[in-house]
């Protein structure tokens, strides 16, 4: 299934899509994609209650995050090899991990407001994994596939400036509003074929500036899911940004930054796309 939210920020109602022109509403029924719908089993619910829903037309409404704020954000660093070759760093022998501000999650169209002082603004299109179950200590990395809700596609928004240039805190450079747009649906991994073969695109101003696949990550989205439970408890709903293919505009010569009016564009096979206008700062 493809899960999604619909409607005005903070007034978001879940359904499931039908097709391009028609959604299920579910707001009767579920009230939230949170972590009460997740962590007390509302996927396994949900077959049995869309079965008695009549579609309805999809318009112009927006289109909010397919999952609401989550209780965590986590992120992975240079998992792409090429990625890491790029930034001019050594592929790391095990995940770097980075949070991002739950507060950061956006619509998957959506502005991308700059935040005052920007200088070094960046795109990362990712592949987003959501935990479906509270979970720690998996024995193995193939003990993940049983709690993961969906996947998703990210725009890891970086201020490389404040990431980079000031004491080296990823977390800073990362947690401006709006920097986390998620969506537009999660899809249900009976839906995703091969989760390790997934291409991924973006482009800004209508030119391609990532092409990749998730077939090159060093560490796959099941090694992650296992190994960030062996260092905390991963609570359903959580969000996982499982780190970006090249391309990135701080990987390119001469480096080039997001400014206000620039146009985001990307997407992931069978998990959709999203578009961003880049706005000045309040």
């Amino acid at each position: 299934m493809k899960l999604m939210r619909i409607g005005e920020p903070g007034r978001e109602r879940p359904a499931v899509q039908v097709d391009d022109h028609h959604y299920l509403d579910l707001k009767a029924e579920v009230g939230d994609f949170d972590e009460n719908f997740f962590g007390s089993g509302g996927l396994a619910r949900l077959p049995e209650l869309v079965s008695r829903l009549e579609p309805l037309p999809f318009a112009a409404e927006r289109i909010g995050a397919p999952i609401a704020r989550p209780h965590q954000i986590l992120c992975i660093g240079l998992n792409y090899s090429d990625h890491a070759a790029e930034t001019g760093q050594a592929v790391p022998t095990e995940p770097i991990l980075f949070t991002k501000s739950p507060n950061t999650l956006v619509g998957p169209n959506d502005d991308v407001r700059l935040p005052r002082g920007y200088s070094k603004a960046d795109w990362e299109v990712e592949l987003g994994i959501v935990i479906g179950s509270r979970t720690s200590y998996l024995d193995a990395p193939a003990d993940a596939a049983a709690v993961i809700a969906g996947y998703t596609v990210v725009n890891d928004v970086s201020e490389r400036a404040f990431q980079l240039e000031r004491g080296g805190q990823w977390s800073k450079g990362k947690s401006a509003e709006t920097f986390n747009p998620c969506g537009p649906w999660l899809v249900t991994p009976d839906e995703v074929p091969d989760v390790n073969a997934l291409g991924l695109w973006l482009d800004v101003n209508g030119v391609r500036r990532q092409t990749g696949t998730t077939a090159t990550m060093v560490f796959d989205p099941y090694f992650l899911v296992w190994h960030l439970s062996q260092f905390m408890v991963l609570e359903p709903g959580d969000l996982i940004n499982t780190g970006t293919p090249p391309g990135v505009g701080m990987g390119l010569t001469p480096p080039v930054w997001l400014q206000p009016g620039d146009v985001m564009e990307l997407g992931i096979d069978g998990l959709g796309r999203q578009r961003q206008l880049v706005v000045a700062p309040r």
